[in-house]
């Protein structure tokens, strides 16, 4: 499959939306970073606030739950980014029904912290199973208020 796609209503008509579709490779990780950057760029470019420092964000949760994805699911799998008011969400749906489990801390452990940092970057974690896996979805938001 080598299909993406960015949909955009233009000003403030929603949703914005951007998929791809993601071969049981590691071949589009690059491709999925680079579609959150380009959709965030629409999204800006709509006259919708975009945080300087979310477009940074937004690419290590892809990278990390498009890795995760295809390290652990055997089929396909989509990436599906929407924004809805405030926040953009961040959708992996794969092959593998099993829900991700964080690892107990160990500061010795190398590797295996995406699901750790997706957390900590994100606003909110979900994951939902479906007749044919599951859903993760990372909500992120757009423009965080000034502290």
């Amino acid at each position: 499959m080598d299909e993406s796609s960015v949909e955009s209503g233009g000003g403030a008509d929603l949703p914005l939306e951007a998929s791809l579709a993601l071969e049981p490779d590691s071949s589009r990780i690059a491709q999925a970073r680079h579609l959150a950057a380009a959709f965030l760029t629409t999204v800006a470019d709509s006259g919708i606030a975009v945080a300087a420092d979310t477009v940074q964000i937004v690419q290590l949760i892809v990278s990390e739950l498009v890795t995760n994805a295809r390290k652990y699911a055997p089929g396909p799998a989509l990436l599906h980014l929407r924004v809805t008011g405030p926040l953009l969400q961040v959708e992996i749906h794969d092959s593998n029904p099993a829900a991700p489990a964080p690892k107990a801390p160990d500061p010795t452990r190398i590797g295996q912290h995406g699901l750790e940092i997706v957390a900590a970057l994100a606003h909110a974690l979900t994951v939902e199973q479906t007749p044919v896996g599951k859903r993760i979805t990372a909500d992120v938001v757009l423009h965080p208020a000034a502290a």
